[in-house]
């Protein structure tokens, strides 16, 4: 089973998002690395002008770097940034279906997250596009994973870690909280890393806000799911950027699979740096999305 690393949900700025990806580069064991703004076409100019030696330094490690597309393309200057992504000569991976109109017919692209992938019938018609590999949506049951899996004529990966993207909206939570305009938003995003959480009036964590974009309060954690996802034919997990923490957690998945380590151990060790500081695998397993398989069974 592979490592992918998706792109960057959060708005980190040219610096930090430099030095991220060096360090992906020198010492993730991952095999795919997918760059780019997936969330809000404003963020790109702060970190455009570094993408290329990412790109670059990531292959030169022996990675293979894909390009996202946004979630949400509604502007004229987002439909041509789509189009000139089509012309970097790198895969695509597509997260709005739109963003097929700007690839060339036969060109090989991969299907991101975002993209409703919920049964065969989608998935054969993705491979039938020019699909060379597709992400499934987080949301859905190991039993449906199993079913697209096994119909699929493309790999098929799984979101393994990370923040669960749950919607897209064409208004700005951040702005909204900090009493500005969407226009005038000032880039407040930057201030919460790793999302910024959203309680309920009982004060309990709910969900996470990320510019446009609204998040899970908890961290996904595929890892006592592994053996499942395994026996089902994914051929692939992916893992969503983090702040801190997040090349040695690349580590310890990749000593997970390679059977070094056990989903507890990595659990433990990788919870100081979770986003939220708590987990869930509900999808997965069918419980409520935010429900943890382990609760009650360990300190993790």
């Amino acid at each position: 089973m592979q490592l992918t690393v998706g792109p960057t949900q959060f708005f980190w700025r040219g610096e930090a998002w430099r030095d991220f990806y060096a360090r992906l580069a020198d010492e993730a064991p991952v095999d795919r690395v997918v760059l780019g703004e997936l969330v809000c076409s404003k963020r790109l100019p702060f970190y455009q002008t570094e993408i290329p030696q990412a790109v670059e330094r990531l292959q030169a490690a022996g990675k293979q770097v894909v390009l996202t597309s946004l979630a949400l393309i509604t502007l004229k200057r987002e439909r041509k940034l789509m189009a000139d992504l089509a012309d970097m000569g790198l895969e695509i991976e597509i997260n709005d279906l739109t963003a097929l109109a700007y690839l060339p017919k036969g060109t090989a692209f991969s299907v991101g997250p975002l993209i409703n992938t919920y049964n065969e019938g989608t998935a054969a018609w993705m491979h039938k596009r020019g699909a060379a590999r597709i992400c499934l949506p987080p949301e859905l049951p190991l039993a449906s994973v199993r079913a697209i899996t096994a119909a699929s004529l493309a790999p098929v990966e799984v979101w393994g870690w990370g923040r669960l993207p749950l919607a897209i909206s064409g208004r700005c939570y951040h702005a909204r909280l900090h009493d500005r305009a969407k226009d005038n938003c000032q880039f407040i995003c930057d201030a919460d890393p790793d999302g910024r959480e959203v309680e309920t009036l009982d004060e309990q964590d709910f969900l996470a806000v990320n510019g446009v974009q609204t998040l899970s309060a908890a961290c996904a954690n595929a890892a006592y799911q592994v053996p499942a996802l395994r026996d089902a034919g994914v051929s692939s997990l992916r893992l969503s950027p983090q702040s801190k923490g997040f090349a040695e957690l690349c580590g310890d998945f990749r000593a997970l699979l390679d059977g070094r380590i056990t989903a507890g151990e990595l659990s433990q060790r990788a919870l100081p740096h979770a986003p939220g500081g708590t987990y869930c695998d509900g999808f997965l397993t069918g419980d409520t999305g935010a429900a943890w398989s382990q609760a009650g069974h360990e300190s993790a």
